[in-house]
């Protein structure tokens, strides 16, 4: 499936086998619950730890990398946390396979809510404000469930009009 070149994309490397890795709901929960945590956790420890701040950061950009690709091919992909992954490679595709526009609104702007919220908590973690940095970074993370739960919608619409993303659905 081509996609569009969007520089997250390019830097996240997806691969086929790494989309199908990453159906898997272990990948799509582990991910949600730990990523942005760890991000924040190494921003608010900048003054504290100097320099060293910049492994914990490090480590936090690669499990966000690696995990996509650690968990097994799912044998059932007809959840809600697989249908995410999903719609999320719908969206991706975009440029290839248009999307309707109610979907293509709602993706953005779900986007720029969980943006503006990681942007805030990462400026309130590194200047260690706890309430900011948590009320900012749920902010983020409801935004971007929400996103999840709209990618969920559009590749169920989207699967209906294309055999390719169908295929994607494993029922046992």
């Amino acid at each position: 499936m081509q996609q569009d070149g969007n520089v997250f994309v390019r830097l996240m490397g997806m691969d086929e086998q790494a989309w199908r890795r990453h159906a898997n709901p272990l990948s799509v929960w582990s991910r949600a619950i730990t990523g942005l945590p760890v991000i924040l956790l190494s921003v608010w420890s900048i003054k504290w730890l100097l320099w060293w701040s910049l492994p914990v950061l490090a480590v936090a950009f690669l499990w966000l990398w690696l995990n996509p690709r650690l968990f097994s091919i799912p044998n059932n992909t007809d959840n809600w946390a697989s249908r995410a992954t999903f719609g999320e490679r719908v969206w991706l595709n975009r440029a290839v396979i248009a999307i309707p526009g109610h979907h293509h609104r709602w993706a953005l702007f779900l986007s720029v809510i969980a943006g503006v919220g990681f942007l805030l908590a990462v400026v309130a973690a590194y200047f260690n404000l706890l309430l900011a940095t948590i009320s900012a970074g749920m902010v983020c993370w409801l935004g971007k469930l929400w996103f999840c739960d709209r990618m969920v919608w559009l590749y169920q619409d989207m699967s209906a009009t294309s055999e390719e993303y169908a295929s994607w659905l494993i029922s046992e």
